[in-house]
């Protein structure tokens, strides 16, 4: 393979979603990612096809019970040979398994182990699914209507967040140049997302609240409904009110300090304006006054609109990397068979 981390060697450990993730996006940008998967596989393998391949593709995969001692002796063959060990699994099992860089340790000591929990590793072995993660850190609490309940987003966004922070970490140990461990929970990764929000709290005592998808700060920046679906609207500076407003027909307010200041004010003068075009219409009109808008689209609609980001995987079509590096094409290996790499069950 090729690409900017071409002869990096990672294994991997675990299921779903957060850790194969991690990993997918490290194998897009050249890594050899071998899949260390149960006598079962991997449980996305259960969900469909196209599931597993949308977090799998490019890797290779070996077959190892870790529960059996020609499994652990398998399991510290791979290692001498990694860079970077990431596992996903709940620390009970991380440590059962000896998937720590403690344990490891004698078999490769540059290695670096990548632990990716739902609590952390000293929080025990409570479910931690996405959207427990998500009600438990305050997310769905600030999601939704004012009066209405907490809401969830529809796709796994801890779960993937999660997973880009392993990504990040392995590679931060990586280049140090020693091996070590690295700890990342889906805990600690979403409350730090939650960054302004918790700083407002910490240390202005300003609870967050649920604003039915409006910005905390700025106004307006939120979704409104127009003569035919629903426009983003994100104003964030002085000079972006002014050319909407302008376009708009909307008088006064001229100061983010106003407009947040009269929040239901100017959320009703927007909602007015908005309502003499259709939602396709707006952003026709606001695109070229550099105003930040778009109309709410579904992701069929959103994927017919960027083709470039749909790519062939052996068959699957599929997302393509974020990543756009000058001079590097990913390439987009199909998902492994199970133990297609070696079956040592």
């Amino acid at each position: 393979m090729t690409g900017p981390l071409a002869g990096l060697r990672i294994l991997e450990v675990g299921h779903i979603l957060a850790g194969p993730y991690a990993t997918m996006l490290l194998a897009d940008l050249g890594a050899t990612v071998t899949k260390v998967e149960p006598p079962g596989g991997d449980l996305s393998r259960q969900v469909s096809d196209a599931y597993f391949a949308s977090l799998n593709r490019g890797k290779r995969s070996v077959r190892v019970d870790l529960a059996t001692a020609r499994g652990q002796d398998r399991l510290h063959t791979l290692v001498r040979d990694a860079d970077a060990l990431l596992v996903n699994l709940k620390p009970s099992a991380v440590h059962r398994f000896g998937l720590t860089y403690e344990a490891l340790r004698p078999h490769n000591e540059r290695l670096v182990c990548v632990a990716l929990t739902g609590w952390g590793m000293t929080a025990g072995d409570d479910p931690a699914f996405d959207y427990v993660i998500q009600a438990a850190t305050g997310i769905a609490a600030l999601t939704g209507e004012p009066d209405g309940p907490p809401l969830l987003p529809g796709y796994s966004s801890a779960d993937n967040s999660a997973g880009l922070a392993a990504a990040l970490g392995l590679l931060a140990q990586v280049v140090s140049g020693r091996g070590g461990q690295i700890e990342v929970s889906l805990r600690d990764v979403m409350l730090s997302q939650l960054n302004y929000h918790a700083a407002a709290w910490l240390n202005e005592g300003k609870a967050p609240r649920r604003l039915g998808g409006a910005h905390a700060h700025y106004v307006p920046a939120q979704l409104f409904p127009t003569a035919e679906g629903h426009l983003a609207l994100f104003i964030t500076h002085d000079a972006f009110w002014q050319a909407f407003a302008t376009e708009a027909g909307i008088e006064g307010y001229a100061t983010m300090a106003e407009r947040a200041a009269h929040r239901a004010e100017v959320v009703a003068a927007v909602t007015k304006a908005l309502a003499v075009d259709t939602a396709t219409g707006w952003e026709a009109r606001l695109r070229p006054l550099r105003v930040p808008a778009a109309a709410v689209r579904t992701l069929p609609e959103a994927l017919a609109a960027a083709p470039e980001a749909v790519v062939d995987a052996a068959g699957h079509r599929l997302v393509a990397s974020p990543f756009r590096i000058p001079g590097h094409e990913p390439t987009y290996g199909p998902p492994p068979a199970l133990g297609g790499h070696g079956d040592h069950t």
